[in-house]
Parts: C-alpha cells; structure tokens; sequence
C-alpha cells in the first residue's frame, strides 16, 4: 500500500515549484489562480525571491502549500494514494490533495493560518528547540517540571522520529529545558530560528482565529483514510477532519506515532509530495521495513 506525505514549515527553497511552472500549463494555471488569491505574486518570491523573503510565515506557508499540492494534482494518474498525511502544515496540503478541500479553499485556510500564527508570534515572545537523543518521555517529563516551575510554559510539539523532538513554548522556559536536557544526556538541544512555540497553548489567539475560518468552509469525504497529527488515526468523516484540524494548531505533532499508524495499516511505501526531503528522513529512523521516495 502506497502513502502519499506532505511536508510542512521548513521545507522552502528559493526556485521551489519554477520548473512545474515552466514545464506544465495545469500548474502555471493554478499558480497564477494563487496569486488572485493571494493577493500578490507569491510565484515571483518561490521562484526568485531571497532565503530571508521565503522564511516570511506569510509567504512560507502557502508556498510550500502551493509546491506540495500542485505537484500532487500534476502526477495525475500516478497520484493515487492508499493513505495520506502531512506534517503540520503538509496536513492542509495532504487533505487538498486528496480532495477533503478545494484547492482554493486549501490556500485561504493556510494563508488564514500562516497570518494568524504571525501575529501570535509578535504577541508573545517564544521560540522552539529541537532535542536530539533522548526519549521521549523523558523529554515530556523535563518539560512538564519546567513549566511547573513559573517560567512559562514549555511542551513537546513534534514528535518527528525516535530520538528527535522538538519542544516549543516561552523563551525563558525553553531556555530552562533546553539545559536540563542536555544535563539528562540530551546529544543536542538546540534552539531553532523561529518567531514562535508552534503546536504550544501559546498558539490558542491563532487557533481562535482559524477556527471561524475552518467552521466556514466546506469539507468533504477524501478520495482515502487522512491520518491527523492530533491524534495520529486515520479520519475519513468531514466533521471529525475540521475539528482535529482546528485542534492542531495548539496540539502536538504526533508524527512518529502517525507513521507507525499508517504502516500497521498497511503502508510499505511512502512518496514525499512537496519540496525537501525532510519527511523521508524522518520515516527512515522510523521504520526500516519501509521505502521512502520524493517525486
């Protein structure tokens, strides 16, 4: 069984999606439908723009969107998936791809989202760290006792793969953890260049914002089983979708255990629908047992 795996956040490079662009009308159609959208010419900025211009919340998110699901409708045929899911934000792209939202609908809700994240971010200062080399567990427990201890509030956000975390929160708080981490034996703690705890309770004045904007649009039955970071189970039922995806924002990213849903599934092989190749990493430190391949 074949699932298709959409990345999120992070995965942006300048040039991203010029060559679909170039190469076929039904992906230039559907850019320039974004740039209506959007409001601007989002293509000028995947295609030419600088690395600083592309980190833009605002221009990330839609543009790793926008790479990820016109390269999926672009396999046309080809692209006939068992099982999908995405990382974060790719679970916007994933439910796009595999019909649950019109393409349109799709890019409003990420831009929704990525303008709402922006402005919870310039609301409180925090940041996120990724924690390399220890368990899980033992990464919520520091987190729980650091944010127990009134220096804000600092919790797992992503589960990427066995041995790798990344937390999210405070910057005080995460500052604390990040050094009682590294003194539980923690390989690295490092803090990443973000302008926000993504995933956090301190993401909730964007989860507010986007929950009118999801509650708004119309979704429907995907083409197959979407599996949903919140809870890392496979959801077919419209309603049940929107509610975990209006969850997601201030829930951790379960991806491991997502991944290893989706292969006691059935999954054998997994293709990377999106720029990077970030997710084919992660499910290699996942599962041995399985193939993993970009498009």
């Amino acid at each position: 069984m074949k699932a298709f795996v959409f990345p999120g956040q992070g995965a942006q490079f300048t040039g991203m999606g010029k060559d679909l662009y170039e190469t076929s009308k039904e992906a230039k159609d559907l850019f320039e439908k974004a740039n209506e959208i959007l409001g601007f010419r989002i293509t000028d900025i995947m295609f030419e723009g600088t690395a600083d211009e592309l980190k833009q919340t605002r221009v990330t998110q839609p543009a790793v969107f926008l790479h990820s699901v016109i390269s999926a409708i672009c396999l046309g045929e080809a692209f006939h998936p068992d099982m999908v899911g995405g990382h974060s934000l790719g679970e916007f792209s994933a439910l796009t791809a595999a019909g649950a939202l019109r393409f349109e609908d799709g890019l409003r809700l990420v831009y929704a989202r990525a303008q709402a994240m922006q402005k919870a971010c310039e609301a409180a200062p925090s940041t996120m760290a990724a924690i390399i080399g220890l368990s899980d567990e033992t990464v919520e427990q520091v987190c729980a006792e650091v944010s127990s201890e009134g220096n804000g509030v600092v919790v797992p956000a992503n589960y990427n793969c066995p041995g790798q975390l990344v937390i999210s929160g405070n910057i005080e708080a995460v500052n604390a953890a990040c050094e009682k981490l590294k003194a539980a034996g923690a390989k690295r703690a490092l803090v990443l260049p973000v302008g926000g705890a993504f995933h956090s309770p301190l993401m909730q004045p964007a989860k507010d914002e986007l929950q009118k904007a999801i509650e708004e649009t119309t979704f429907s039955t995907p083409c197959c089983p979407v599996y949903q970071n919140v809870d890392a189970k496979a959801h077919t039922d419209a309603e049940e979708i929107k509610q975990n995806l209006i969850a997601q924002l201030t829930a951790s990213v379960r991806w491991t255990q997502e991944v290893q849903n989706m292969i006691a599934a059935g999954a054998t092989e997994f293709v990377e629908c999106g720029p990077g190749k970030a997710l084919q990493g992660m499910i290699a430190k996942i599962s041995r047992e399985v193939t993993v391949q970009g498009i």
